[in-house]
């Protein structure tokens, strides 16, 4: 079944076209207000930006789905899960303190900042699925307990998922580490070309790479996949084997997104914000150059289908030459596949149909 997705462009054209117009537009379009009951508890999943970065969403954007919740007479509250790499948000008071520094203060958003898993992600509650790869996932203690959520999504490249969307918002995001590592899967390869700087060493959360001699080696028995000593490496010396390992974590990350909602599936919105669309995620402590112009913003009741259209609109844009992109500059071309060659990120939307958490077919309704 056909899904709508609804669309509003970057453009503005007066003072009654703006971004912050738009968000409220789109709210009543999708008809979430629907979706808010008095006094509902209301998860607006997003994610806070690491220290040093800069993409992730405005505060005066989130403002305005706050402001609509409390129309409805809902409760809502901003969320997230810790880190399951080091970094300023592996802790609730670490995270936030980041978020405060990004701009989500109470003054700024109206609504509190409540990290879902607790502390120390010891609030953690465990979800029965039966999927092909997990029956039970571990699920962020106050995204389950939540009566309902909005998930707020900056879309953007991904090193291991090849895009991140809503779908990833809801896994990764509200998933603790215990339930990130449960994704991942995946383990770091080391080559032939280590200068011994020690960069991987010293951010690895599990201790898993240290430094011997002049190299740097991998323990694999302690290695969880989280990609951190990748990004950091400054010779692209750490691979990991996405051959074999790029489809089944696609297909985790999928089912972990179910479970991140089936408490509520009636109960859920998704906006997927397509600005200052970056070729890797927000968790790096950086901000690279956008690499197709902003698009708009995009609201749907389903999170595949709103994930599809926003993949598709990126990949209709002209590619920015001083980018990531290096081949698939043009429209119609792949801009994901161009950054990250090994991944497929249309597994997301096949494993996501297959298992029923949406359809992939959608209608793109511009308000």
């Amino acid at each position: 079944m056909t899904q709508k997705v609804w669309f509003a462009s970057a453009r503005a054209h007066g003072e009654k076209d703006n971004k912050v117009s738009k968000i409220r537009e789109l709210f009543d379009a999708a008809g979430f207000g629907a979706l808010v009951k008095r006094d509902d508890l209301v998860a607006l999943k997003l994610h806070f930006g690491e220290r040093g970065g800069d993409a992730y969403l405005r505060p005066p954007f989130v403002r305005q789905v706050v402001d609509k919740v409390k129309e409805k007479g809902g409760k809502p509250f901003l969320t997230d899960a810790a880190t399951l790499y080091s970094g300023s948000r592996a802790n609730a008071v670490d995270h936030i303190w980041t978020a405060a520094e990004h701009g989500f203060d109470l003054a700024v958003v109206g609504a509190p900042v409540i990290i879902a898993d607790g502390l120390r992600s010891t609030n953690v509650s465990t979800v029965e699925i039966n999927k092909k790869h997990f029956k039970k996932v571990r699920i962020a203690g106050d995204i389950v307990s939540a009566d309902g959520l909005f998930a707020l999504s900056h879309f953007k490249g991904h090193m291991q998922a090849g895009f991140g969307g809503a779908l990833k918002n809801l896994a990764m995001g509200c998933a603790p580490p215990a339930g990130k590592r449960d994704q991942h899967g995946s383990r770091a390869l080391t080559g032939d070309n280590c200068s011994a700087c020690g960069s991987c060493e010293e951010v690895c959360p599990d201790k898993a790479i240290r430094v011997v001699g002049k190299r740097s080696q991998v323990d694999k028995s302690k290695c969880s996949g989280c990609g951190e000593c990748m990004t950091v490496c400054p010779n692209k010396n750490i691979e990991f084997d996405w051959e074999t390992e790029a489809d089944p974590f696609g297909e985790r990350l999928v089912e972990y997104a179910f479970g991140a909602i089936a408490n509520k599936r009636n109960k859920v919105g998704f906006m997927n914000f397509l600005l200052s669309i970056s070729p890797e995620c927000d968790c790096v402590p950086w901000s690279d150059s956008s690499i197709v112009p902003d698009i708009g913003i995009l609201a749907s009741t389903d999170p595949v289908a709103l994930d599809k259209a926003s993949y598709d609109l990126v990949n209709r844009q002209q590619g920015f030459a001083n980018s990531a992109l290096k081949h698939s500059h043009a429209p119609g071309l792949d801009k994901f596949r161009d950054i990250w060659p090994r991944i497929d990120g249309s597994v997301q939307f096949r494993h996501a149909e297959k298992i029923g958490l949406g359809t992939a077919e959608y209608k793109l309704v511009e308000i």
